[in-house]
């Protein structure tokens, strides 16, 4: 068996788009994989294949990436021929060529309906992936539900506004601060944090450390620093913090919460509110976002705010630094 990426022969490519989107889990269409190429988020060098003695491909694995990434983010797609007796060590060997290539553990993505496990073929198809990731290094394993907000579109004659968020109830005032305020908001956010995510990375590092990148995460993303606020109670006292960001896609509500000694009143609907604002009033009529399952007062607030659950993310990523 080969492993190698699709940077040897032009026809690679060619390959890649013709290679049979079999199974039940949700595959990139030939044209999707066309513009992420175009866009530069996916890559030659990040497509990689499983090949037999006579150059038949067995498997295909598509990472993606940010247009100005130098390494890939996510496995995207991964898929395995069904003739193949024992996909998930086929998949573990391909994963594994791949991580020594980039040199680092991209997490995989697995997006897949609410009831999937409810699916017999799906579940089948979804635990041997599970299985090819875990053997790979990727053995941290999250699930995360991804919200959508989106615009109604009004009747005739009724104005474009109607379905837009309600307006700021005076409970928190929201300004620009400083890169070191957001730095202490970071922080104190983390604080008793029910994100999985979060929680993992403060076994191995302090808040203060995770605040920092976490900054960088957020400042790196496509939506503008310009965008942040820090939310505070009318006499100034911080409350939380709104980070309206964005993906490549569409607009994000990237990070928010409310310190420790706010929480339980109500004030993360009037953050969730701000950012869904923010972005209704600069034209965009969808906005996604994600919580952890476990999370169920986030989940709660998207509920409450009219997002809406469109798939689960099945998140599979190397042990916390």
């Amino acid at each position: 068996m080969r492993f190698r990426p699709a940077t040897a022969d032009p026809a690679d490519l060619d390959r890649a788009l013709a290679h049979p989107a079999e199974g039940p889990v949700p595959a990139l269409t030939a044209e999707r994989i066309r513009e992420e190429l175009a866009g530069n988020r996916l890559r030659p060098e990040w497509t990689w294949f499983a090949e037999d003695e006579d150059g038949e491909v067995l498997a295909r694995a598509l990472w993606w990436g940010r247009a100005d990434s130098e390494r890939p983010i996510a496995l995207d797609c991964l898929q395995v021929r069904a003739s193949v007796a024992d996909p998930a060590a086929l998949a573990a060997g391909l994963l594994a060529a791949g991580h020594a290539a980039f040199g680092g553990l991209p997490l995989y993505n697995l997006s897949l309906p609410r009831d999937w496990q409810c699916d017999p073929a799906l579940a089948e198809a979804v635990a041997w992936r599970r299985k090819a990731a875990n053997e790979a290094g990727l053995t941290t394993e999250i699930e995360r539900l991804r919200y959508e907000w989106t615009l109604p579109q009004p009747p005739p004659g009724v104005p474009p506004t109607v379905g837009t968020p309600a307006g700021p109830t005076g409970r928190l005032v929201f300004r620009e601060g400083t890169d070191e305020e957001f730095l202490e908001a970071f922080a104190r956010l983390s604080e008793g944090s029910l994100d999985l995510g979060t929680q993992n990375e403060l076994r191995v590092m302090d808040h203060r450390q995770l605040a920092r990148e976490d900054f960088a995460f957020y400042l790196d993303c496509p939506g503008e620093r310009s965008w942040w606020r820090l939310a505070e109670l009318p006499d100034g006292t911080l409350a939380g913090m709104a980070v309206p960001s964005a993906t490549p896609y569409h607009r994000n509500v990237g990070y928010l919460g409310v310190v420790p000694e706010q929480r339980g009143r109500g004030l993360i609907d009037e953050i969730l509110a701000e950012i869904t604002r923010f972005h209704a009033a600069a034209g965009a009529e969808r906005v996604t976002a994600t919580t952890d399952t476990v999370n169920v007062p986030m989940a709660a607030a998207f509920d409450r705010a009219g997002y809406e659950v469109t798939e689960i993310r099945l998140v599979l990523e190397g042990p916390s630094r």
